[in-house]
């Protein structure tokens, strides 16, 4: 983790967060609610890393990926808030967590989309 970006450092904190959280959810719910918790927290990690490794057009779709994965994300634990299986201090601290990773994957995304706009305005002169 060292030299990590704070959106990767975050999105670890939150992964570190929610996996246990979820261990506490009912027996029938761990295999269904909790699961896809933990797997849009984990692909959303994902798309993250691949984010890094690729070029700037492929960038632009992997972040986009990524947003979608933080908006199911958001509304798993919206979901599992209202059912009573994660109580409401521990959705607000998950959540808390969603809205400023949100933020800083704007942030990349803008960049991101500055730096494509960049290059197609330079390959034109």
């Amino acid at each position: 983790m060292m030299g990590d970006s704070p959106l990767f450092v975050k999105t670890y904190d939150l992964l570190k967060y929610l996996i246990p959280a979820t261990r506490k959810f009912p027996r029938d719910q761990r295999f269904v609610l909790a699961k896809r918790i933990q797997d849009a927290a984990l692909n959303f990690h994902e798309c993250l890393l691949e984010a890094r490794k690729v070029d700037l057009l492929t960038r632009r779709e992997v972040l986009r990926r990524a947003d979608v994965e933080l908006e199911k994300l958001r509304l798993h634990l919206r979901l599992s808030m209202e059912l009573e299986y994660l109580d409401f201090s521990k959705y607000e601290y998950a959540s808390g967590y969603v809205v400023e990773i949100g933020r800083m994957l704007g942030a990349w995304r803008e960049g991101t989309e500055g730096k494509i706009d960049r290059a197609d305005a330079a390959r034109r002169t």
